[in-house]
């Protein structure tokens, strides 16, 4: 199972599923990250936290821990 904190800089993958429980997966998904959505992995901070993507055409910065509830293809 690889998840979309261990993606590198510069690397698009697919969705496969959300992790997690409740109100946090619900406010993953209300940003746009869906089953079958494409993630572009813009940076990664030096510490690994946050991550800044690309969704949907826009852009958004993810905490590591949400990041990691992210199953990607």
């Amino acid at each position: 199972m690889k998840t979309l904190k261990e993606v590198g800089c510069g690397k698009t993958v697919k969705v496969k599923r959300l992790n997690g429980e409740g109100p946090v997966k619900r406010r993953i998904m209300d940003m746009g990250i869906t089953r079958g959505v494409d993630v572009f992995v813009r940076k990664v901070a030096p510490l690994g936290d946050p991550v800044e993507v690309t969704v949907r055409g826009y852009e958004l910065s993810l905490r590591k821990a949400d990041a990691e509830m992210i199953e990607i293809e």
